[in-house]
């Protein structure tokens, strides 16, 4: 097969032991350390051995469930538990050097301004290296841990019904105005605005702070930040999309939107669609990233890999399903599909691993090797910020003042 007519991007989702909920009783895994920094800290230095673009890292405001959409299921034979996201890629971010870190953060029922300032200082401890990935919930068990709004009790069969798209495309547009917020906080900052001169003893240049004075339906921040701007100025934002709503929101407010399609065809489709949003939301100039997910279980013979998945399958009681697309084999045969999805449209991959401890060092030692042969993936980090590693300009400031000639 021809290789990609451009390298390929490459992320790893790091969600506990792995994404098959059997994955934390593989002899791999490492249960009793889910919840240590060290067990965080092996998976994104192999990760960046493997030289790949950036870690996300999942976060929810409730406990993980299998077989309940609405709330916890009750289930004590799978992982239940997890550490803050942000808190551990703060913890990871200064053990690496090279690697993008991208915490997942829920705008539904946390505060732009908390938030701009935790991906402001995990940029500075990266040194340039953060970012995140917005999520919505509407789960009505989750609100009730704030007791501040209520959503109504639905089903994931209700999901396409009109009064369930409306709370999500409201959801939705909440976040596209959070992450307004927080690039305004971030800019609210001039990249001069701290003089530090002993002599006069003047530390900042007062003017160059600036009100953002956001007023919408959701949010009325007046600003400006207390964290300087960030080292990218503006580090990297991301958001899983499966639906027009989600697309608009990548289209509105993201540098990377992540797609969940089956194949080639439906690929195709959906950057299409995220390609028009992004022009009706006045981006089209703009790069703007798609990433084609997949959950991945890799071994080098393609019936280990799959013995390996119905194993797994009949430790958890049932067959594992997904969201995305679950590729079982070797890792020449993904890379065979990585390269027919890259040709309808898609510039990089967030791969899930099924079982952390095994599928991400297959990633690393396997399948980047193999997309090197063929050209089509790096072979040194090129760049020192995670901006840089996606080929995307540091922005300017909105509230600069423009130079005079």
């Amino acid at each position: 097969m021809s290789s990609s007519p451009s390298p390929l991007h490459l992320a790893v989702a790091l969600d506990g032991a792995g994404w098959h909920p059997a994955a934390w009783r593989e002899p791999v895994a490492r249960p009793g350390e889910l919840l240590t920094a060290a067990y965080w800290t092996d998976l994104v230095t192999e990760a960046e051995r493997g030289l790949l673009d950036f870690v996300t890292i999942e976060d929810a405001l409730g406990l993980q469930s299998s077989s309940s959409f609405t709330g916890p299921d009750g289930r004590t034979d799978q992982v239940r538990g997890r550490l803050d996201a942000v808190l551990i890629a703060a913890r990871v971010a200064p053990l690496t050097h090279h690697i993008g870190v991208v915490p997942t953060v829920v705008a539904t029922h946390t505060e732009p301004f908390h938030l701009s300032k935790a991906i402001a200082t995990l940029d500075y401890v990266s040194t340039g290296r953060a970012g995140l990935r917005v999520q919505i919930t509407a789960r009505q068990n989750e609100a009730a841990h704030f007791g501040r709004r209520t959503f109504p009790p639905f089903r994931r069969e209700d999901y396409d019904t009109p009064a369930v798209r409306e709370i999500v495309a409201d959801a939705f547009d909440e976040a596209a105005d959070y992450v307004e917020v927080v690039r305004r906080l971030w800019d609210s900052w001039e990249d001069d605005a701290e003089i530090r001169d002993v002599a006069t003893g003047r530390f900042i240049d007062r003017d160059k702070l600036h009100y953002i004075d956001f007023e919408g339906r959701h949010f009325s921040v007046k600003g400006p930040s207390i964290t300087p701007r960030p080292p990218q100025g503006q580090p990297l934002v991301s958001a899983l999309a499966h639906s027009t709503s989600g697309y608009r929101l990548v289209a509105r407010a993201a540098d990377i939107g992540y797609v969940t399609p089956s194949g080639a065809g439906q690929t195709r489709a959906v950057v299409e669609e995220i390609r028009a949003e992004q022009t009706a939301a006045g981006r089209a100039h703009e790069t703007l990233h798609v990433f084609g997910d997949l959950v991945v279980f890799l071994d080098d013979d393609p019936a280990e890999a799959a013995a390996r998945r119905e194993r797994l399958d009949g430790l958890a009681g049932s067959p594992y399903t997904s969201d995305a697309r679950i590729f079982t084999g070797t890792p020449a045969q993904l890379a065979d599909l990585l390269q027919e999805l890259a040709s309808a449209g898609l510039s990089g991959f967030r791969l899930r691993p099924a079982v952390a401890g095994h599928d991400l060092p297959a990633i690393t030692q396997r399948l980047v090797p193999e997309l090197q042969r063929r050209g089509a993936f790096r072979r040194v980090y090129e760049a020192g910020t995670l901006r840089g590693l996606l080929g995307l300009a540091r922005p300017a400031n909105r509230y600069a003042a423009a130079p005079t000639a």
